[in-house]
């Protein structure tokens, strides 16, 4: 059998960056959990996984990890499901609402247009200086119904107001 006539020792190097620095903060924390081992010794173990360890093995293990991560998947996209279904039943709830409101507007504008084409309409006669209001109601006259009041032009005005005082 071989024997070995000296011991080997090969070095690690952890370089002062994050990626070094965070795995060498972990062996660390590794090794005063565990007294027993050190640092040779884990490495030995990594070493031996990494590289001694056949597919097989290691493919197996992945699958035994997928099949206990596939119930979860399935559970998430479940719950997925479930949450779409809650959020369109509430926006189909708050389109129906909309709609609701704007039929009510809708015919609260169609009740407004009746009663003002209803309302009597105001025509003014007089010159700004002297307010005075004039009223029609379109009831009486067809033809204020039919067609919009036309403007009267205040010289003419004025001139109406001599005329009735002559």
């Amino acid at each position: 059998m071989f024997q070995w006539s000296k011991k080997v020792v090969k070095s690690v190097t952890f370089n002062p960056e994050v990626a070094d620095e965070s795995l060498l903060a972990v062996v660390e924390n590794f090794l005063e959990k565990q007294p027993d081992k050190t640092f040779s010794d884990l490495c030995k173990e990594a070493l031996w996984q990494y590289l001694c360890v056949p597919e097989s093995v290691k493919s197996g293990s992945k699958t035994a990890a997928t099949e206990s991560v596939e119930p979860k998947i399935a559970e998430l996209r479940r719950q997925i499901a479930d949450l779409e279904e809650r959020f369109f039943a509430k926006e189909s709830n708050r389109l129906e609402a909309l709609e609701r409101q704007i039929l009510q507007l809708t015919q609260q504008l169609a009740h407004l247009a009746i009663m003002v084409s209803e309302r009597p309409t105001l025509v003014y006669s007089a010159p700004p200086s002297a307010p005075a209001v004039e009223v029609v109601n379109p009831t009486t006259t067809t033809s204020n119904a039919v067609h919009p009041p036309e403007e009267i032009d205040p010289v003419i005005s004025r001139l109406s107001q001599f005329l009735d005082d002559f």
